[in-house]
């Protein structure tokens, strides 16, 4: 197999534990791009295809941070963006030719579209057999689900986690934020990379599919084990816990706090800094399972001591007696805090205009660590140099996935 020399200019200086590696990235939305970032965060090269209408999110406004979506901002940054229009023939070989190099695609279109353009897994794999594929759904390729469109509500609805969220008296409620399309996107991530270790032992390629759905019912834990293990359909409960009690926010004096007694230690530790250290000793109260079972007697006993003081005393004598709790905050005042629990959440990514702030990659690595080269691109802002790239040097030999991958993926990202 052959393809372009890679135009030296792209990436004299790779770094981070994915250097090497070349990601094409024909995803949209949230958890194709939330996988990819990840990976360009750890070093892959990534290159965004796009249709001429950009990514969707690209329009997701407000907010916006200097007319651009921050929707968009928040899971795009070191990539590369070019635009290929998949049904115009050149486009499409261009689309090819860079699948070809690649050594991961990660796709979220609808089952059975790509094949209209040849770049279906059973042809990605005859062109290029070392390159892990990653298809990402709504509810998966085959059956029923798959003509089915695709959006994180949907499956909060379809999954029965809407029913879990809310108050018991009123109506179902989504998450606060898009759970199912990140949690898929870390599914994919995990599948891509166990693909690659496999591969160093096969030198094959293999097909990685995840879907929302799937996600949803893995990531639902005790409550889809509930009904599959126990026969027992969960309820919506509020903020309460079905298993544990105290785990939930309780009234202080000037507003809630969070409380958690998740072991009988915890418990002994919370009632004595209450002043009521011989709750602890009460039968009904005396091991979790009494607790959760006598929600309704403790939890006025509990309250009438908190509301003694402000939820802020309260948070540091509990802390400081080692009882898990926190203050119900804003996501601005969460920043806040990460930053006064020494956690640094945040980290400039450089641009055209000055550098702005950007959440950090959540892992941490001793030797490697994440990197922020490159902010999140305009649309086709790097189409001429990628266009380029795959363009210049045909016939020579391939240094993608067919077996120097690291200098494909090297060159093209800086």
């Amino acid at each position: 197999m052959s393809g372009s020399s890679p135009a030296p200019e792209l990436d004299p200086a790779p770094r981070g534990p994915l250097a090497g590696l070349l990601v094409a990235d024909f995803s949209r939305i949230l958890a194709g791009p939330y996988a990819t970032m990840l990976l360009g965060d750890l070093g892959a090269t990534v290159v965004k295809v796009e249709s001429p209408a950009g990514d969707d999110t690209r329009t997701w406004m407000p907010p916006v941070h200097e007319g651009v979506a921050t929707y968009y901002l928040s899971v795009n940054r070191n990539k590369r963006s070019v635009v290929l229009d998949l049904k115009d023939e050149e486009d499409r070989r261009l689309a090819e030719r860079l699948v070809e190099r690649a050594d991961v695609m990660i796709e979220n279109f609808r089952p059975g579209q790509l094949a209209r353009y040849g770049l279906d897994w059973e042809r990605v794999h005859a062109r290029n057999p070392r390159c892990v594929m990653a298809s990402i759904t709504a509810f998966g390729s085959n059956g029923e689900g798959a003509g089915l469109p695709g959006y994180d509500l949907m499956v909060q609805a379809m999954s029965g986690l809407m029913s879990l969220t809310g108050d018991p008296e009123g109506p179902a409620m989504r998450s606060g934020i898009a759970v199912f399309d990140i949690l898929a996107g870390l599914h994919a991530t995990v599948g891509i990379l166990a693909a690659l270790a496999e591969r160093e032992r096969s030198g094959e390629g293999q097909h990685v599919e995840v879907s929302l759905m799937a996600s949803a019912l893995s990531g639902m834990a005790n409550h889809t084990t509930a009904w599959v293990v126990g026969g027992v359909v969960p309820y919506r409960m509020g903020n309460a816990h079905p298993s544990l009690f105290p785990y939930e926010p309780l009234p202080t004096a000037d507003g809630e706090l969070v409380v958690i007694a998740g072991n009988d230690r915890q418990f002994r530790a919370l009632v004595d800094v209450l002043g009521v250290p011989e709750l602890a000793e009460r039968p009904e109260f005396a091991r979790n399972e009494d607790r959760t079972a006598n929600r309704e007697i403790l939890r006025p006993l509990l309250v009438e001591r908190l509301r003694t003081r402000p939820a802020r005393e309260w948070f540091d004598l509990l802390i400081a007696r080692d009882v898990p709790c926190a203050p119900i905050l804003t996501v601005d005042d969460g920043v806040a805090m990460a930053e006064r629990l020494g956690l640094a959440p945040t980290v400039p990514v450089p641009s055209d205009q000055p550098r702005f702030p950007m959440v950090r990659h959540p892992i941490g690595l001793s030797r490697t660590p994440p990197r922020y080269d490159l902010a999140p691109p305009a649309l086709d802002q790097d189409g001429a140099l990628v266009r380029r790239w795959l363009t210049e040097g045909a016939g020579q030999p391939m240094s993608g996935a067919a077996g120097q991958a690291g200098r494909a993926g090297t060159e093209l990202d800086r």
